[in-house]
């Protein structure tokens, strides 16, 4: 099932790695890329890097922020080593989580903060990817 897919992006397929420690929240995360994304979910950083070497290095790596907690700078620091082309986007709480906005411009692309919305996560991939974001403006018809 495809949801508000435009065929120009469907197309376009991009890589996306969506990296949780939550299993319910990456599976959550990858059915809202996967109708206009290849979007792998992956439990840690071993196993993307495997995945990186399988199937290609990614586009976007989706990271839970208490993934690159645990990691530290030195995990973001590997990231941008093995996948300097790929951006990064923190899965966060809310935007004003001081981690990853202490990381925000060196390492770390974007943030995704909660609720997660299937629009707002693609259009924060569509941001990082250089895409420009769609703009609906309501028409009302009297």
């Amino acid at each position: 099932m495809q949801i508000g897919v435009e065929t120009s992006r469907a197309v376009d397929s991009r890589r996306i790695f969506v990296i949780h420690d939550d299993e319910i929240l990456r599976a959550a995360l990858q059915f809202m890329l996967h109708d206009e994304h290849e979007a792998h979910e992956l439990a840690d950083m071993e196993q993307a890097f495997g995945k990186g070497d399988d199937v290609g290095p990614p586009d976007v790596i989706l990271l839970s922020v208490t993934v690159a907690r645990a990691g530290g700078d030195g995990l973001l620091e590997d990231i941008a080593e093995r996948y300097p082309a790929a951006k990064v986007l923190l899965v966060t709480e809310a935007t004003h989580d001081e981690f990853a906005q202490s990381r925000l411009g060196s390492r770390v692309h974007g943030l995704v903060p909660k609720p997660l919305t299937v629009e707002s996560v693609r259009r924060k991939v569509d941001l990082a990817l250089g895409r420009s974001a769609a703009i609906s403006i309501p028409v009302q018809i009297m």
